[in-house]
């Protein structure tokens, strides 16, 4: 008996040390189990108590009453199936007739709390089928990326959402983004989450970098081209712009829609074409809108009625071209410019990091998700990566992306600079890799001695 005790002391303190340390190993090893029996016990109960629940149908009482049984007692969702994830639940659930999945995404909380998870969160698969994801522990405190991902042409991991889902950048279907965020919100780490999932796939990366190139610049080697100033920038989207009508033309020369071939093979963008004379598509990503938007005289001006002119036709049009626009920055309001607004509009993904106020997040969410304003002002300052992102749909969703340094991103561009496509529209723009120029010190004054 003794040595069951110690042998049970030590599995207890072992749980609590897991626990405390590596919440997603005491999750694997004792949490998914104790959570299951949980949820399995309390399922009934819970759910009558937050209203989940459906009278007895007429039969049933006709026929309790017949066959002389006591009253059946309400009638709780079905559950088609509980499933165990590294992260937490899945609680697949058939309502009964008469429920909503509203009612049942509006109970989230309190299932949270009932069934004693981190999180819980409701989707609805199909009529009368709804999903409950539940979570363990918080899996945004230390983002930890499966080592396997449903990673496809134009659509990569780049961050871990509250659920314990992959939250994917998918060029396809959301060809177009906007990234808001303070400074030392996230942003960077975010890009570069993003230039490394892509590096590997065949696809041409352009920067414009306002900052005179801190932040992408070091990843020169996978990017087709560069800009390091507004000037350069105003040529460069042009260049693109001009290379956008030449795909156009191509396209158009092998549309195929004469009689005899089937419509399904009529092009009408480039991933309908032959793979042998489909374009590279081109992910264009801006550090700093702000710094193309802003003016202090007349030929400024012009260079910038220029850029947001070049940047709204690239969005409106880019997409049947295979040219994805990826824009961050601090703030983007109607504060910087005719044209802004027009072109926030086109831009279909929304993320926004910590901000400032609520201006910021009414920039990036409320057209589209008002709920998820509130949620993008509370996200705290001491956790740097945390964000709220959100479509056109109106859906949004908390995610981080895992801490990527910059010398980690630079090893991967490096490892995959022969995918670095050669355009011939963008050759002027390539960087230049040679040997960095010497930069001299700063002079600094140096204080005197002391007598």
């Amino acid at each position: 008996m003794t040595w069951f005790m110690v042998a049970l002391l030590l599995v207890v303190a072992t749980a609590g040390l897991l626990r405390w340390r590596r919440p997603a190993w005491y999750w694997l090893t004792f949490g998914v189990t104790l959570a299951a029996l949980r949820v399995l016990f309390r399922y009934g109960s819970v759910m009558d108590a937050c209203g989940l629940t459906v009278p007895p149908s007429r039969w049933r009482l006709a026929l309790a009453r017949a066959t002389n049984r006591p009253v059946p007692g309400p009638r709780a969702p079905r559950i088609l199936r509980l499933r165990p994830t590294r992260t937490g639940l899945v609680l697949r659930l058939k309502l009964r007739p008469g429920q909503d999945a509203f009612d049942v995404a509006a109970s989230c909380d309190r299932l949270r709390h009932s069934f004693a998870l981190y999180g819980v969160t409701s989707r609805e698969l199909r009529s009368g089928v709804v999903e409950l994801r539940m979570t363990g522990y918080d899996v945004l405190k230390r983002v930890q990326m499966p080592a396997q991902t449903d990673t496809r042409p134009m659509r990569v991991p780049v961050a871990l959402r509250e659920d314990g889902a992959v939250h994917y950048r998918d060029y396809r279907a959301v060809p177009h983004a906007l990234t808001l965020g303070a400074t030392e919100s996230g942003k960077s780490v975010y890009q570069r989450n993003l230039v490394a999932g892509l590096a590997p796939q065949d696809v041409a990366l352009v920067g414009i970098d306002c900052k005179q190139g801190v932040e992408l610049f070091p990843l020169a080697r996978r990017f087709s081209a560069l800009a390091d100033n507004p000037d350069t920038a105003a040529e460069l989207l042009d260049a693109l712009v001009s290379h956008m009508e030449d795909v156009y033309q191509l396209i158009r020369a092998e549309q195929r829609i004469t009689a005899d071939v089937p419509d399904a093979e009529i092009a009408a963008d480039i991933w309908d074409l032959p793979a042998d004379l489909r374009p590279v598509p081109i992910v264009v990503l801006v550090d700093e809108v702000a710094e193309l938007a802003l003016f202090a005289t007349r030929v400024e001006e012009k260079r910038r009625d220029r850029i947001i002119t070049a940047l709204a036709r690239l969005a409106q049009l880019g997409r049947a071209a295979g040219i994805y626009l990826e824009i961050c920055g601090q703030r983007f309001g109607s504060e910087l410019g005719k044209g802004i607004t027009m072109l926030r509009a086109q831009l279909t993904g929304r993320t926004a990091h910590r901000v400032n106020d609520e201006s910021s997040a009414n920039m990036a969410f409320g057209d589209i998700a008002p709920d998820a304003v509130l949620a993008a002002i509370q996200i705290p300052t001491d956790m740097p990566g945390v964000a709220v992102t959100g479509d056109s749909t109106g859906g949004w969703a908390r995610i981080r992306a895992p801490h990527t340094t910059l010398r980690q991103a630079v090893n991967t561009c490096n490892r995959h600079a022969d995918c670095t496509p050669d355009l011939p529209a963008l050759a002027p723009f390539r960087p230049a890799l040679g040997a960095p120029k010497p930069v001299p010190a700063p002079a600094v004054e140096s204080a005197p001695a002391a007598a």
